[in-house]
């Protein structure tokens, strides 16, 4: 997909997986393993990538997941429509850890990360993406909590590097919000406020070391960089139009990983953008920061 916005910034970019998916989400970097992991949430795959060699696995999962966390390492978090899962990295093998709306059978899971204190932020959504369905809810020593409701499309759940500070947004209320939070804690002090508002295709995102937002923008082919105050400071272009989730990757952290999708595109649509769903490197030379470990109780 060319460049269209001059102000849009054309940085080094890499294909990392060519394979098309359907809904690519969920990116997310083990520094201690150089694995970089995300799902396609539809077709329910896990794609495991070692970014050094690009020696990439794609795991077929029983349920549609759409968000992983590391516990250690042998286990990680994974997040399903019905629950969360310890899934060990070894056999495959995923166990109940919670349910999550498991008697609703209109909501799935979307959006997910891990604060600093290992607190894990989750977020429900609509599976036809109905108004108000979804939920965030944080996963805070072993109990789950429900933070914010009437929500419609959960994303861009990330934290500041210290901890004080969250983000999230109602991509389909066109709002990024700010709030409050304990830093030993995870979980706000104080009511959001909306600090981008008006804006489309607000998906998942990421805080650098800097604390700026690195937040991916879905139907735009690219991702915005923001300060903590909303304020946009680089936009850096993504191949393909269905810009998703991004990651920092690498052993320095320096490179961003970023998903993308082909939902809702016909055939016509996915010929116009042949790089519909596939996944990328960007030589965004960022001072990206290491995802936290998720702490169960």
């Amino acid at each position: 997909m060319p460049i269209t916005d001059p102000s849009v910034e054309n940085v080094p970019t890499a294909v990392l997986s060519a394979e098309h998916c359907h809904l690519g989400e969920g990116s997310t970097y083990d520094r201690a393993t150089d694995t970089a992991w995300w799902f396609d949430i539809l077709e329910r795959r896990l794609f495991e990538c070692r970014i050094e060699t690009r020696q990439t696995r794609v795991h077929t999962l029983p349920k549609m997941a759409s968000a992983l966390a590391r516990i250690d390492a042998g286990r990680q978090l994974i997040f399903c429509d019905d629950g969360l899962y310890v899934r060990e990295i070894a056999s495959g093998r995923i166990e109940l850890l919670l349910p999550v709306e498991a008697d609703n059978p209109v909501t799935r899971c979307n959006d997910a990360r891990v604060h600093p204190s290992g607190t894990f932020w989750l977020g429900t959504m609509g599976r036809s993406a109905e108004a108000g369905a979804g939920t965030i809810y944080a996963l805070h020593r072993g109990q789950l909590r429900k933070l914010y409701s009437d929500i419609t499309i959960p994303n861009a759940i990330c934290f500041s590097p210290g901890g004080d500070v969250g983000y999230f947004a109602d991509t389909r209320k066109l709002v990024l919000n700010r709030v409050p939070l304990d830093p030993a804690t995870g979980l706000p002090t104080a009511d959001p406020a909306a600090i981008v508002e008006g804006e489309h295709g607000m998906d998942g995102a990421i805080v650098d070391a800097d604390g700026l937002i690195w937040n991916a923008r879905f139907g735009l082919g690219r991702v915005d960089v923001r300060d903590g105050a909303g304020r946009l400071l680089r936009s850096l272009h993504v191949p393909a139009k269905q810009s998703t989730c991004p990651a920092f990757v690498g052993r320095d952290l320096s490179r961003l990983l970023v998903t993308t999708a082909w939902e809702h595109m016909d055939e016509a649509a996915r010929t116009a953008d042949p790089e519909h769903g596939r996944t990328f490197v960007l030589d965004a030379q960022v001072r990206g920061k290491p995802e936290p470990d998720v702490r169960l109780s």
